[in-house]
């Protein structure tokens, strides 16, 4: 019996930089381990995260790209999330001629 993939979006391996933004907290710095349309993993020490936050995730011409993000889930240093945002941010990428 063969490993089925069930994820809805393909991962692939970054390990970049981030900043995760909490209300009422300054900045945390995370590393990015792997990210998809629909979701990224983080590598985050010595920050608790809440279960909705921010990501700022630069587009790799310097340019900081917030993203709304929910928890999936949580495995000590490591968390997987949600990208709430989906929708928004594949309208906000295409192409204007897409449209």
């Amino acid at each position: 019996m063969g490993f089925t993939e069930r994820r809805s979006f393909p991962r692939r391996s970054i390990r970049r930089q981030a900043k995760i933004i909490i209300v009422g907290s300054p900045p945390r710095h995370c590393l990015v381990m792997n990210i998809s349309d629909g979701g990224v993993r983080l590598y985050v020490e010595g920050a608790q995260v809440p279960e909705r936050f921010v990501l700022l995730l630069s587009d790799g011409d310097g340019h900081p790209q917030p993203r709304d993000c929910k928890v999936a889930w949580r495995l000590g240093f490591e968390l997987g999330a949600e990208f709430l945002d989906v929708a928004a941010h594949r309208r906000a990428n295409q192409p204007a001629a897409a449209l």
